[in-house]
C-alpha cells in the first residue's frame, strides 16, 4: 500500500474532512441566513445569484471527495445534439431511480459538469430543514419540503415550484418518484402494492408515487420545458461497493449516467394518463436496469435507443474550493485543539477530545443518512 492510500484510509484526514467540511457548512449557512432575511425581500433575484454561489461551495466539497479524492468515474450516455444545446441552459424536472447509496452525489457530480450545481433543488422531508448544516443550507435555498399530508403538500408544491421557476439561471428539480431506497423488503411491499392496484410489476424499482408528480405538472407546465429521465447503475459485480464510506477511503467506483431529455408536452395533461406516463416510463427504466444487471449495457436487451457514452472532464474548482476551506477552518481550528489537548489540564484536555469526538460523530451519522438501510418505509402510505 503506498502513502496516498495509507492517507486516504486515515481517521486523522477523514476528522480533518468532516471539521472543514461542518464549519464551513455553519458558516455558509450563517451567510445564507443573514442574505435570507436581509437581502431576500428587498432583492429576491440578487439573494438568488449570490445563494447559488453559497450552496455551490458547500456541496462541491462533496463533489471534490468523489472526482478527485477517490477519482470516480462516471459515464454519460446522452444524445450529443441535446447535451450541447439544452443542458445547463434550461430549468429541468429530474425523475430518477432510487438504487443506490450515492446515487444523489453522482447526480450532484454531473451537475457540477454542467454547471448548474448550485441551483440543484430536491423533494425533501420537512424534518431535513431542521439538520444543521445541510437543512438549514437546503431551507435558505428554497427546496420542495413536503409533510407527507396530501392537501399541505398540494400548497407548498404549488407555492415552491412557483418560487423554482422564477430563478433566473437554469434550476435542476429532483424526483424520486420511489420515495425510498430500493431493498428486498421494500420491494416485496411495493410487488403487493402493485399486485392489488392492477399496476406493472417491477423487477429493478419500487413502484412509483405519482401523486407528487401530477401535482407538480399542473403548476410547472409551461414554465419548466423539459424532463429530465435519468437511469443511474453500477457494475453488479464490482469489487468496490457504491458507497459514502468507498469514496471517503479514497476507493472509486465506477457510475453509468443515462439521461433522456423528454419535453413536458409529450406528458399529457389529464392526471389519469399523466399518471400511466409515469408507470410505463419505470417500465423502460426497469428494462434498462434489467439489460445492464444482465449485460453491463443499458440497451442490449431493453430495446431503448444506443446512445453511446462519454465523459465529462473535471472541473477544478470542486478542488480550489475544498483546499481553499481547508485552510480557512482546519488552520485555527486544529491550533485550537493543539492548544487544549497540550495544555496539560484535564479539563482542557477533556473539551478538545469532546470537539473531536463530536465532529466524528457528525461524519459518521452523515454517512449513515445516506445507507440504504437507513431509508424511509414503502408500503405503509398512501401513494
Amino acid at each position: 500500500m503506498n502513502s496516498l492510500n495509507i492517507l486516504k484510509q486515515s481517521t486523522i484526514v477523514h476528522l480533518c474532512f468532516a471539521i472543514s467540511y461542518f464549519t464551513s457548512g455553519l458558516i455558509l449557512s450563517f451567510l445564507q441566513g443573514i442574505l435570507y432575511f436581509g437581502l431576500k425581500p428587498f432583492h429576491k433575484q440578487l439573494y438568488r445569484k449570490i445563494n447559488y454561489y453559497l450552496s455551490y461551495s458547500f456541496y462541491c466539497q462533496l463533489v471534490f471527495m468523489s472526482e478527485w479524492w477517490s477519482g470516480t468515474k462516471l459515464s454519460i450516455y446522452i444524445k450529443k445534439d441535446e447535451y450541447e444545446n439544452y443542458y445547463g441552459k434550461e430549468h429541468g424536472y429530474l425523475i430518477m431511480n432510487h438504487s443506490y447509496e450515492i446515487d444523489w452525489l453522482m447526480g450532484w457530480q454531473f451537475c457540477d459538469g454542467i454547471q448548474v450545481l448550485g441551483n440543484c433543488k430536491a423533494y425533501a422531508k420537512k424534518s431535513i430543514q431542521y439538520l444543521p448544516p445541510i437543512g438549514w443550507m437546503w431551507k435558505f435555498s428554497e427546496f420542495v419540503f413536503l409533510e407527507r399530508s396530501y392537501e399541505k403538500d398540494k400548497e407548498i408544491i404549488k407555492s415552491q415550484i412557483s418560487e423554482i421557476c422564477d430563478y433566473p439561471d437554469p434550476v435542476w428539480l429532483l424526483l424520486t418518484p420511489e420515495g425510498t431506497r430500493y431493498t428486498k423488503k421494500k420491494h416485496e411491499a411495493s410487488l403487493n402494492f402493485a399486485k392489488e392496484k392492477n399496476l406493472p410489476l417491477l423487477k429493478h424499482h419500487l413502484t412509483p408515487r405519482t401523486r407528487g408528480f401530477t401535482t407538480s405538472l399542473q403548476f410547472f407546465r409551461g414554465k419548466i420545458p423539459a424532463i429530465y429521465n435519468i437511469q443511474l447503475a453500477f457494475e453488479k459485480d464490482a469489487k468496490t461497493p457504491p458507497t459514502l464510506t468507498s469514496l471517503l477511503f479514497g476507493k472509486p467506483v465506477h457510475a453509468h449516467l443515462y439521461i433522456e431529455r423528454i419535453p413536458v408536452e409529450k406528458v399529457p395533461e389529464d392526471e389519469a394518463e399523466a399518471t400511466k406516463w409515469m408507470h410505463d416510463l419505470f417500465v423502460v427504466k426497469d428494462k434498462m436496469q434489467d439489460s445492464f444487471m444482465n449485460t453491463g449495457d443499458f440497451f442490449s436487451e431493453s430495446g431503448v435507443e444506443r446512445v453511446e457514452p462519454f465523459e465529462v472532464p473535471r472541473r477544478v474548482f470542486s478542488l480550489i474550493n475544498t483546499l481553499g476551506w481547508a485552510v480557512v477552518t482546519l488552520t485555527p481550528m486544529l491550533y485550537c485543539l493543539l492548544i487544549l489537548l497540550l495544555s496539560g489540564k484535564l479539563v482542557y484536555f477533556s473539551i478538545g477530545s469532546i470537539i473531536l469526538a463530536a465532529f466524528y460523530i457528525l461524519l459518521q451519522k452523515s454517512i449513515g443518512m445516506s445507507k440504504i438501510s437507513q431509508g424511509s418505509s414503502y408500503g405503509t402510505e398512501k401513494k
